[in-house]
């Protein structure tokens, strides 16, 4: 698995990284990291300049590239 730079100060290690071939999101940068704590976090940015971030606490947000964004707080208000 590769590392990411400086990973014993960041505390993860990339898991995957790529580009999505998927019809509908055909272009799309994404990259996954493990924290090795049983939390994992993804995000990827797709052509049209939208992109999503999952957080390891649960948290998303999403922002269109357009000026609108949602942000969506850890079901557990963050408490873990």
């Amino acid at each position: 698995m590769p590392q990411a730079q400086g990973s014993d100060s960041k505390g993860y290690t990339i898991d995957s990284t790529g580009t999505n071939s998927q019809v509908l999101l055909q272009g799309n940068h994404y990259c996954s990291r493990d924290y090795g704590n049983g939390s994992n976090s993804y995000h990827y940015s797709n052509q049209d300049g939208s992109y999503y971030y999952a957080n390891p606490n649960g948290s998303t947000y999403y922002n269109d590239g357009k000026g609108e964004a949602t942000y969506t707080p850890p079901s557990d208000g963050g408490k873990n």
